[in-house]
């Protein structure tokens, strides 16, 4: 089932913000410990999953180039510009309250390598794995923001639900128009280099690393020019 892991990762953010209300001050060495054990767990998944490459060069030259691009554009700076302008739209009206609870939710599920990773994985694969991961972070996410925020938190599962299976939906289509050996190295190495995000967001959580993750994802845009260019040169030259 394609959705299975966007469903997931949905019911997770409900039932986060339920046990949110329930428990209102959760000790801050839990929030910490808590974190840091999914954090670990996070990273060793990005590196399960980037020794899946078989042409790990590839790897290496799409995060070189994906980062560049990132960088040049400022996709990280640019996305927490734009949260931090809604933060202040939404907070002068209602300071608080469940708007500001939703927009900011929303800001942190949806905005993230994980959710894109995850949903290409979901879609191309079958593979919910990293959904099911970005479902624990997310739930225990949830708990803390409902915390501060209130039930507002509850309503950002939906535009993640829509965000998220759009991407895995749209990955399903793919197949139809692209050549089945473009297609299975695109997902080999598209996996190992999401693997490389996803381990640096395991070390952003850990508090060891700050890598702007969000200007590392044009890095696979870079992946699937690499294997097209690869295969027509092979079938023209080789």
């Amino acid at each position: 089932m394609v959705l299975l892991g966007t469903i997931v990762n949905g019911v997770a953010i409900i039932v986060g913000t339920f046990l949110g209300k329930i428990l209102h001050r959760i000790p801050e060495k839990i929030k910490t410990l808590v974190l840091q054990s999914i954090g670990l767990a996070v990273a060793i998944l990005g590196i399960q999953m980037g020794l899946k490459s078989e042409q790990f060069l590839i790897v290496i030259l799409s995060l070189l180039f994906g980062s560049i691009i990132g960088e040049l554009f400022d996709l990280d700076g640019k996305l927490n510009a734009l949260g931090l302008w809604i933060e202040k739209r939404i907070g002068t009206k209602e300071e608080g309250g469940i708007a500001k609870g939703f927009v900011s939710a929303t800001l942190i599920f949806v905005i993230g390598a994980m959710a894109i990773i995850g949903a290409l994985d979901s879609g191309l694969r079958g593979d919910h794995q990293v959904l099911y991961t970005k479902s624990l972070l997310d739930g225990f996410t949830s708990i803390v923001l409902t915390t501060t925020f209130g039930i507002g938190v509850l309503f950002s599962a939906f535009p993640v639900m829509i965000y998220q299976g759009f991407i895995a939906l749209f990955a399903t289509q793919i197949e139809k128009w692209v050549p089945a050996p473009i297609m299975d190295g695109f997902i080999t190495e598209m996996t190992a280099a999401g693997g490389i995000m996803i381990l640096a967001i395991g070390l952003n959580m850990l508090e060891i690393t700050r890598v702007r993750v969000a200007n590392m994802l044009p890095a696979i845009l870079v992946v699937a020019v690499i294997v097209t260019g690869q295969y027509f040169y092979q079938q023209l030259f080789l």
